[in-house]
């Protein structure tokens, strides 16, 4: 991987991680700990549970050595981050990319009253809707009905909308996609400086992008201004920790202190010592990883190859090229369609993991999503034989005489998120909801995408939606009041 320009004094070794080698050599004297944590006094449960390595290493934040100082081992591995994702600066999170979310959304009001947002975010940016008390303007994804799943947006319906919000804020866009389609992020990107606006980009499922040529460009480098990674997903931190990049461009001076004074209202004080460890060793990993992650591109694409071969299920992302909005693929996303097979992917994704001890990342209707870890290389074999191991409920060749699944529209919104939010409320059963104001966020989870926002009227079609998304194996609304959606909360007349 070639490492992204920046300057020269900063961003130089990147063969180092500052902050997990302070780390573990703090935790090799011999300390009398008579600080918090409570439990590295002790060798307790959690020890016996995890290794005295676990809690030796649970440091609270702003030690001397560490975490203190202009040239502190955390700075010096925050410079480095931004240097391996060419950012101008970087945050390291410890509340997962929803963090770096709800502050993205956070800063909007000091850029202007409206933002302009791809309806299929994550439900952290409709948490960040509330948290800044925005307008927002949708911009409508493309939907394969076939699938039932949201892809992305196009640079013409960003301009669209940007044309009819004379006070837009910013852009707010989701590349990849959970099933790992890839927006034209460079041309958005012209679309929303050309209207005076940054490029904000949840680019979660994406914090691999760039460091191997098989894979996509990030985000950055394609001219968004600030970017969300979730580098817990597939680069390799532990679960929670993600990184924040703001780059170098049109809007970094506006920017950057509203992103750190908005950092510090939502990072923990708290903040996890092996979380941000993790994420110095991430980056070091992805930088000298070439060879490891190419051998990861190579076990997914031979699933693929495998799968269309024998047959029986399909590749959803070989319908991409229908789609306007869609301009690559990640490799180490493998979205199957196993209606095709015979099964619906909620029922294979209970069966791989009750029978074949199998875990993949996503159900839905009709298909299930597998992820390949950035520099792991799976057992291919042994997910291939699980997924031929499957029963055919449709008995011989039969089909599901339904090709379409339905994906509801989202209804009209009356109030924004944050008005709706904070609004007197009363729980109802869910059928009395139809046609009243929500007051919550509701998400068929994984993968999250809000199918309900505060504020918007809430239709027959999306309530009868989550409910079988709740009767679903794994199935789970996030935001529901109930595991069955039998009740809503609506606004108050």
């Amino acid at each position: 991987m070639n490492l992204r320009t920046a300057p020269a004094s900063r961003f130089t070794d990147q063969d180092c991680a500052p902050y997990a080698e302070a780390l573990l050599a703090h935790a090799e004297r011999s300390w009398l700990r008579l600080n918090v944590p409570g439990h590295a006094a002790a060798d307790r449960s959690l020890t016996a549970a995890f290794g005295p390595r676990i809690s030796a290493l649970d440091f609270p934040p702003l030690l001397e050595g560490i975490d203190l100082g202009a040239h502190a081992p955390l700075q010096e591995s925050l410079d480095l981050a931004a240097g391996a994702w060419g950012a101008r600066r970087t945050w390291f999170l410890t509340n997962g990319a929803s963090q770096g979310n709800q502050i993205a959304a956070m800063i909007t009001p000091a850029l202007g009253r409206t933002l302009v947002v791809q309806r299929s975010v994550h439900s952290s940016v409709v948490d960040g809707l509330v948290l800044s008390g925005m307008d927002a303007a949708f911009v409508q994804p493309s939907v394969d009905v076939a699938q039932g799943i949201a892809h992305g947006v196009t640079a013409s319906d960003v301009a669209d909308a940007l044309g009819r919000v004379p006070d837009a804020a910013a852009v707010y866009i989701v590349s990849p996609s959970y099933f790992g389609a890839v927006a034209d992020v460079r041309a958005i990107a012209d679309v929303a400086h050309a209207a005076g606006v940054p490029l904000i980009v949840d680019e979660a499922w994406g914090a691999h992008f760039g460091f191997h040529p098989a894979l996509p460009e990030g985000a950055l480098a394609l001219g968004a201004d600030l970017v969300t990674s979730s580098t817990h997903k597939l680069a390799g931190s532990l679960t929670q920790s993600a990184m924040l990049h703001l780059a170098d461009g049109p809007f970094a001076e506006r920017l950057e202190p509203l992103v750190d004074r908005a950092f510090r209202l939502v990072q923990s004080t708290s903040a996890s010592a092996l979380l941000t460890a993790s994420l110095d060793l991430a980056r070091q990993t992805l930088v000298h990883g070439g060879d490891r992650i190419g051998a990861s591109i190579q076990a997914a694409d031979k699933i693929r190859g495998v799968l269309r071969a024998l047959g029986r299920y399909r590749i959803v992302s070989d319908t991409f090229p229908r789609f306007a909005d869609i301009t690559a693929t990640d490799p180490l996303r493998i979205a199957i369609d196993t209606r095709h097979g015979g099964i619906s992917g909620h029922e294979a994704r209970r069966l791989l993991y009750r029978d074949h001890q199998i875990m993949v990342e996503v159900a839905t209707d009709a298909a299930i999503v597998a992820v390949v870890g950035a520099g792991f290389a799976p057992d291919v074999d042994r997910f291939i034989e699980g997924l031929h191991c499957l029963p055919a409920p449709l008995d011989g060749q039969q089909r599901f005489t339904d090709d379409r699944l339905y994906l509801p529209e989202p209804g009209a919104a009356r109030m924004t998120a944050r008005e709706a939010f904070l609004s007197p409320a009363h729980l109802v059963p869910a059928e009395e909801a139809v046609g009243r104001v929500s007051a919550d966020t509701l998400a068929a989870y994984p993968p999250g995408i809000p199918n309900v926002l505060p504020g918007e009227v809430i239709t027959a079609e999306t309530v009868a939606f989550l409910q079988r998304t709740a009767a679903a194996p794994n199935g789970h609304v996030r935001g529901a009041v109930d595991p069955t959606v039998s009740q809503l909360r609506v606004v108050a007349h």
